[in-house]
């Protein structure tokens, strides 16, 4: 291993761009990255996802291990020579397992649960910091978590790795002081929750629809509810049982057009998807709702919403050239009047203050979430 290319050059790297704290350096030196990425990767390009081989280019896969950029590490749609389009797991962005891991705010003695091993990389580093017996991973894919366990093994390290479902965590090894999620979650499972100390913390991906997503940092009560802000930015793939619908141009095509509704709107739909405060309030207050854009030319665009539940789809044509007093074209279909719920959250965003997604947090019940500004007692309609 060359000195251009070694756990002790990401660390560094990650320190001098203020990523990496002192508390997590000695682990990210420690802990080989390289020990828990298959020799097959897939990275973002036109068209899709291509893969680079570790057998046919061995210099672009260790130059991309020990780079700060996340590697899709498994696909649905695998394919050695095709262009893949459906990533189902990855290895994340060092400097965001750095900042989650920060976020944990651990201490020597501490137990973590963590849902979604993964690579096995993220429980390799809590194993490091914390010792092998307080730490228990749980992993939903069989494949993953038997290669987990086995690259763990390897590299010299032995939590407890477990395959099942992550969102019942480990009730077994509760409670613990501390969990992390590695996969982004809508609804917080409340057994996780059940599972975390008085006084714990839970550190979570938390996205919508419309937005994925923000990272959620939850101190858990001696009443069993658990509360606590956005404290930054963090997309990730969604719990395998919260996946929203991809494909959804799906809803349009299984639903008669003509019984479309058709109306004009004075919401430009770059305001609502070219802002992220805009974007992440309207996500959480126009639930189960997918969006995606088709590009015409001359820079026209048709934003397409749809929530595949009911049915229910909206689109807006956007034309270059208009002005703040033009109107768009809009059409509406099913139960739900998606753009019509579009409009009402915007206004309410808009009305609050244009807050940013910093300011808001989540509060998790035995009966549900709610999401609030502020303060818990301010809670988003």
């Amino acid at each position: 291993m060359s000195s251009e290319s070694s756990p002790a050059t990401l660390a560094r790297q990650l320190t001098d761009a203020g990523y990496l704290t002192p508390s997590w350096r000695d682990a990210f030196t420690q802990v080989d990255r390289k020990r828990f990425i298959p020799d097959r990767v897939w990275i973002r390009g036109e068209g899709g996802y291509h893969p680079i081989n570790r057998t046919t280019d061995p210099d672009r896969w260790n130059a991309l291990v020990y780079d700060d950029q996340a590697l899709v590490t498994q696909v649905e749609d695998d394919d050695e020579a095709a262009t893949a389009r459906v990533p189902s797991s990855s290895a994340s962005m060092p400097r965001v397992v750095a900042l989650m891991l920060d976020a944990l705010a651990v201490a020597d003695g501490m137990t973590v649960l963590e849902v979604g091993t993964g690579t096995g990389y993220n429980a390799a580093l809590l194993a490091a910091r914390l010792g092998d017996r307080h730490v228990v991973s749980v992993e939903m894919d069989p494949r993953l978590a038997d290669t987990a366990r086995a690259r763990l093994k390897d590299a010299g390290y032995a939590p407890t790795v477990i395959t099942g479902d992550g969102s019942r965590g480990c009730p077994a090894r509760a409670p613990y002081d501390r969990v992390i999620a590695t996969y982004a979650l809508h609804k917080v499972p409340y057994a996780l929750v059940e599972q975390t100390a008085p006084g714990g913390a839970i550190v979570l991906p938390w996205g919508t629809g419309l937005y994925n997503g923000v990272l959620l940092r939850l101190t858990v009560g001696e009443d069993g509810t658990a509360s606590g802000p956005v404290v930054g930015d963090s997309a990730f793939m969604w719990n395998r049982r919260e996946t929203p619908e991809r494909d959804v141009m799906a809803t349009v095509r299984h639903q008669d057009g003509d019984q479309a509704a058709d109306t004009r709107t004075g919401l430009d739909p770059r305001d609502v998807f070219g802002d992220e405060n805009a974007a992440f309030t309207t996500g959480a207050l126009v639930p189960n709702s997918r969006y995606t854009v088709g590009h015409g030319p001359d820079g026209e665009f048709t934003v397409w919403l749809a929530d595949h539940t009911t049915g229910s789809w909206a689109c807006v044509d956007y034309v270059p050239g208009a002005t703040e007093r033009d109107e768009y074209d809009c059409r509406q279909h099913g139960p739900r009047r998606l753009w019509s719920e579009v409009e009402t959250a915007y206004a309410w965003w808009r009305n609050a203050g244009s807050p940013e997604r910093t300011r808001y947090g989540l509060t998790v019940t035995p009966t549900g979430q709610r999401l609030w500004l502020d303060t818990p007692g301010t809670p988003v309609p």
